[in-house]
């Protein structure tokens, strides 16, 4: 039993096929599992969700961001937090019309009602009777990422009561493998929007038997280039915020 295990594509097809023609190289594989933010930040949601619709046998969650494109919630800042500090304001209204762009590209393609359908986390057990639990972020949350700042004993409460024995996530586009009470975490990294130094998609291989698991984290070298062609001919409104992850402009907050 082979997967391949993948999340935030944040409506980037080219750095998307990069991985997929990754995959092929190593054989391919039986399935996928894909934890969310699929659609936004990108200069195409709807064409990544088409093509994530299309692998076989895929298993795929939401992330925060298709919550926030289906559902009208947004990240911050809040309007009362730019209340208080007008400089937040520009940040608000980028942040707007950027989801704003987004909810129109997938709902006039039709994709709106499958992707406000997903499911926050995916269950499957390996071969050798592993319980897998996927989520995007941390089980029983979209947004609580399990990052390198997250502390044993954090991990340990976000990792309490969730009925597996390995846990794969997404959602702070930093690849990780951790251990807390006996319950492995893999972070898959992000197939796009990296965070510097290694501006290459992440994706993780498992292969599993009835004798146990291996999991392999793969980078994969993409056109960045022609990604920031395809952001600025979108037509999508905050084209230099996109633009800055292509540029290895945008850093690991627990670095700051």
């Amino acid at each position: 039993m082979r997967l391949a295990l993948l999340s935030d594509i944040h409506g980037n097809p080219i750095a998307l096929e990069a991985v997929l023609a990754d995959i092929a190289t190593q054989g391919g594989v039986d399935g996928y599992l894909v934890l969310g933010d699929l659609a936004a930040l990108g200069y195409d949601p709807a064409g990544t969700l088409e093509r994530l619709a299309r692998l076989p046998n895929a298993h795929i969650t939401r992330g925060n961001v298709d919550r926030f494109v289906t559902t009208g919630a947004r990240p911050g800042p809040t309007i009362e937090q730019a209340q208080a500090d007008p400089s937040l304001v520009p940040q608000v209204v980028a942040v707007a019309a950027l989801f704003a762009w987004t909810h129109g590209a997938v709902s006039a393609t039709g994709w709106l009602h499958w992707l406000a359908d997903l499911p926050l986390e995916v269950r499957l057990t390996l071969p050798d009777g592993t319980r897998l639990l996927g989520v995007h972020a941390s089980p029983g949350s979209d947004e609580a990422g399990i990052s390198p700042a997250v502390s044993d004993a954090d991990l340990m409460k976000m990792l309490a009561g969730c009925e597996a024995d390995l846990v794969c996530v997404g959602h702070t586009h930093w690849p990780l493998d951790r251990t807390a009470g006996g319950v492995r975490v893999i972070n898959l990294g992000s197939v796009s929007n990296p965070l510097a130094p290694d501006l290459r998609a992440s994706y993780v291989l498992l292969e599993a038997g009835p004798n146990g698991y291996h999991l392999e984290h793969r980078r994969v070298a993409y056109d960045t280039g022609a990604v920031l062609q395809a952001i600025h001919a979108s037509g999508q409104p905050a084209p230099e915020f996109v633009a800055s992850f292509f540029r290895g402009q945008r850093r690991p907050p627990w670095e700051h």
